[in-house]
């Protein structure tokens, strides 16, 4: 009982939430839109789950399906990921801290305030300069670098424990440059991913445990689409058909994502990186496919050096960490000599 009592602030969201919604949907006569984006709405069942459950935004599952399959622009994909987000995440996070789940809080909040300084930036001067096919490419690289490192990784990623470095200022340092760097780059230009650097930073970098590093990867993300969105809608410029697919998907997300962090301590992270990370890889092969001829041999390849150097990038941050691991082994035993 007194765990159900906790939740009273993510109950409360999903109260105000849904009578919104309602007032929108019913109150303003666009029960239509809804059912015509019926599609969206279930991808987003597979979507939130995904959000809620891994280091990885609904806009993982959302972009891909509406710019690949629907083959509608990327810039809508990217608008639509912080729209659906904004809910998803959001209701993730209430949940998350409701249940007052460990937070590795002095990288979120570094990243917190990069990506209020980045974010803008990316998006009012980096965003617009990167061609509709380069955001789709961009997408794709990322994910798929992150699906190959989970792929022969998971073991080692799996089995950290809390924070095996335990730097007392590091975490909000690393986490201040995460933010400024993702955030002006692959969160502005696909509307996600910076829950993903977050999160290779906190199990690579600083060794966190899962248990902490996808519960903060909710968190920032939730973050950085409210802030988003709410840049795009306040400069009106938000993608048209953002609102209709919204509408739709809003009200699948705000119980899926929470829905995902439960579930996933049930059955546990492991098979559902895993199976993440095999969508990751195959959308990388759907997106070069789909787009070959526009892409040509070169750009293929160049998609395909992408991915190389981000998992070089991964490897550099595993390798650091381990280094700072090694220099605490070493320094705890002469601490403890000094000590005695």
């Amino acid at each position: 009982m007194t765990r159900f009592m906790r939740l009273w602030p993510w109950l409360l969201w999903l109260a105000a939430f849904y009578a919104v919604w309602l007032y929108l949907v019913f109150g303003q006569g666009r029960w239509a839109d809804v059912t015509e984006h019926w599609p969206i709405a279930l991808a987003m069942a597979l979507g939130s789950y995904v959000a809620g459950s891994t280091p990885m935004g609904g806009g993982t599952v959302g972009f891909p399906i509406l710019v690949l399959l629907f083959d509608l622009p990327a810039k809508l994909g990217r608008d639509f990921s912080f729209a659906v987000q904004s809910i998803g995440m959001v209701s993730a996070a209430f949940f998350i801290l409701s249940r007052r789940q460990t937070l590795a809080w002095g990288a979120l909040r570094g990243a917190m305030l990069g990506s209020l300084i980045g974010t803008p930036v990316g998006m009012y001067w980096i965003a617009p300069l990167i061609p509709g096919l380069w955001i789709k490419v961009l997408f794709a690289v990322v994910w798929a670098s992150f699906g190959l490192l989970h792929l022969y990784r998971i073991n080692e990623i799996a089995g950290r424990h809390g924070h095996a470095t335990r730097i007392s200022d590091g975490g909000f340092g690393m986490g201040l440059i995460v933010g400024l760097a993702s955030g002006a780059t692959v969160a502005a230009v696909t509307g996600v991913g910076i829950d993903m650097v977050l999160y290779g930073a906190l199990v690579l970098l600083l060794h966190t445990d899962l248990k902490i590093a996808i519960p903060t990867s909710v968190v920032i993300m939730a973050f950085v689409s409210v802030l988003g969105i709410t840049i795009k809608a306040a400069t009106g410029t938000v993608t048209p058909g953002v609102y209709e697919n919204w509408l739709a998907a809003a009200p699948v997300v705000a119980l899926g994502a929470p829905l995902g962090a439960l579930v996933v301590d049930l059955i546990g992270r492991k098979p559902t990186l895993l199976f993440v990370s095999v969508l990751c890889v195959g959308q990388f092969v759907w997106t070069c496919f789909h787009e070959r001829a526009t892409l040509g041999v070169t750009g293929v390849a160049a998609s395909m050096a992408g991915v190389v150097v981000c998992l070089l990038g991964f490897e550099a941050l595993r390798a650091w960490g381990n280094r700072l691991v090694e220099r605490r082994g070493a320094a705890e035993p002469a601490l403890a000599m000094e000590q005695a």
